[in-house]
């Protein structure tokens, strides 16, 4: 494979991906935020017409949830209109396109997991906008690979977000010696490494289309903060609740576990169930803070 270029390389993803495909072997350029904005349609132009890349991995996004509520604008200039404008580049210039999207593009109507080809009905702005964003996508380059991911966590955190889910459970829990958790959402937590690595295999494999793509298993968020501290610290209790007691700018879909129908139908090998994903999390993180001495 020649020249890959990832877009939002220093996130929680971009950055797993970027180590990826240094360990592959495989030639890359990563770019930051501070390299390229990517609603910034002249800019973009620029550095790609210049990079020539044969693979564009982007893994840029606004995906503040409730935020997206308030700065709908804001979502569908990140979430949509750049995702066109990379994908009638790509079309210009001969190269694929990887979109990364989400299983917020569901409604949690379906009482079993969804497939790639199930119909969509996102819920909040978010979701509609990473729907939209997926249009442009597959109908704008015909060189196309979209995988859809759901709970997403990594050693790098997620920088927008200030952190991910573990990490907010870890210090919540170190400050209050108790969280609560809600019980009615349910999703399949997934860990970046292993995603950027499925994700390598799809691109060198030439994969085309949506591909749903997460670690195995599924569980609502208390049962994954439950087992965040059976391994962390068994001493901060874990309470559960509803939604109905975190009111919240925007809807959440109650179910969006994926299936990864593809993946399973078409011979690849599927990820490792969630728990065993979480524990080397929690085992490297432990590493990283004994060497840090905190």
């Amino acid at each position: 494979m020649a020249g890959v270029v990832v877009l939002g390389a220093s996130g929680q993803l971009g950055s797993d991906l970027c180590q990826e495909l240094a360990r592959a072997g495989i030639p890359f350029t990563p770019l930051t935020h501070s390299d390229i904005e990517v609603c910034d349609h002249s800019q973009v132009r620029e550095v790609l017409t210049r990079l020539r890349p044969d693979v564009v991995i982007n893994t840029t996004a606004f995906h503040k949830v409730d935020l997206c509520e308030d700065e709908v604008e804001r979502s569908f200039a990140v979430n949509c209109y750049a995702v066109r404008h990379l994908a009638l580049l790509c079309q210009e210039m001969g190269a694929r396109l990887v979109h990364i999207s989400t299983d917020y593009v569901f409604g949690g109507d379906k009482e079993s997991p969804y497939r790639e080809d199930d119909p969509p009905n996102p819920l909040n702005v978010y979701g509609v906008s990473k729907l939209a964003g997926e249009y442009f996508v597959r109908h704008l380059c015909q060189k196309h690979l979209i995988v859809r991911s759901s709970g997403l966590y990594g050693l790098r955190g997620s920088t927008v977000k200030g952190g991910n889910f573990v990490e907010t459970m870890l210090r919540l829990g170190r400050e209050r010696g108790e969280v609560s958790v809600v019980t009615d959402q349910v999703l399949t937590p997934t860990y970046t490494p292993d995603l950027a690595a499925k994700i390598r295999e799809l691109v060198e494999a030439e994969a085309q289309g949506t591909y749903h793509v997460t670690s195995g298993g599924h569980c609502s968020w208390y049962e994954f903060a439950s087992h965040i501290f059976r391994l962390w610290d068994p001493t901060v209790k874990v309470h559960p609740t509803t939604s109905d007691a975190f009111p919240s700018r925007a809807r959440r879909p109650r179910y969006s576990v994926l299936d990864n129908y593809r993946l399973r139908t078409e011979g690849f090998s599927l990820l490792r169930p969630w728990q065993e994903a979480l524990a080397e999390y929690m085992a490297r993180r432990r590493q990283l803070a004994a060497s840090e001495g905190s």
